[in-house]
């Protein structure tokens, strides 16, 4: 089976282009090639699939075998790979993933893809839909306790949940010892993924991420338009904002007139192989 590695600020993962290849067991295949000792390595699985509505599709599989439903970082990877391979020779694609049909807009630079500017659609603030658990609300400033601590987090789905949490400096212990807490809390019935931001001004944020099946990675791009998003609801920041990962930066704007969510970011391609096991 062919395979590329590919990342976005660091958030890596594995492609393979299912135009020409099957895969039967998804799930099983996620874990084995995401083992970063036994496998080839990486935050997840991404499968490049045909479409009926749109140029192409996406599935995504953290490093557990637990499928997502979008992934900001890994859909940028996936339009450069499009345009790259002759599978679309437009600098404007469609991309159909299970949080919806994304639009995509490329930045290209003799003939390579440097950057990509999704369209991530409206957040989804309902805590319903997000889902969080209890009667139906925004969550904003809610308190979640955790081990010995105390938090206010505010909830958004950007086609998957997230609990963004507000805090003055951002620690180890929080990320790596309170986000697996609670990633898997009772109020998130579909887990979560859990951001810890600081508020640098206006125009930035710098943010830390605990991803739902994956634990701690370098970047999260739906994070970081949940995190954007939730800046806004609480007056912190303005609507367009650069987000400082570990890995790198993107820039993320929530456009007021339209409600939606853009992320532009860089994606990278690392190197191609064989998955002989």
């Amino acid at each position: 089976m062919k395979f590329t590695k590919m990342h976005g600020i660091g958030n890596d993962y594995i492609y393979v282009n299912l135009f020409e290849e099957k895969i039967d067991a998804p799930e099983r295949l996620a874990v084995r090639i995401s083992d970063r000792h036994f496998g080839v390595g990486g935050d997840g699985l991404v499968l490049i699939t045909p479409s009926t509505k749109a140029d192409a599709g996406m599935r995504m599989f953290n490093a557990d075998g637990s499928e997502a439903e979008m992934c900001g970082n890994a859909i940028r990877c996936v339009g450069k790979y499009l345009y790259e391979h002759g599978i679309v020779d437009r600098k404007n694609i469609t991309v159909e993933t299970l949080a919806g049909i994304k639009r995509l807009n490329l930045e290209v630079n003799d003939g390579k893809v440097s950057a990509v500017t999704v369209d991530m659609g409206e957040p989804i603030l309902q805590s319903d839909l997000i889902p969080v658990g209890g009667v139906s609300r925004i969550i904003k400033g809610e308190t979640i306790a955790v081990n010995d601590h105390t938090y206010q987090f505010t909830a958004v789905s950007m086609g998957n949940p997230h609990c963004v949490i507000f805090v003055p400096e951002i620690t180890d212990e929080m990320v790596l010892s309170d986000g697996p807490v609670i990633e898997k809390d009772p109020l998130f019935p579909r887990r979560t993924n859990v951001e810890f931001v600081k508020v640098n001004g206006p125009d930035s944020l710098t943010m830390r991420v605990w991803e739902r099946g994956s634990g701690e990675t370098l970047a999260c791009g739906t994070g970081a338009c949940a995190s954007v998003v939730a800046a806004i609801l609480n007056n912190l920041t303005d609507r367009r904002v650069t987000v400082k990962l570990l890995g790198g930066e993107l820039r993320i704007e929530w456009d007021e007139a339209s409600n939606h969510v853009f992320m532009t970011g860089p994606a990278v391609a690392v190197f191609e192989g064989r998955w002989l096991l």
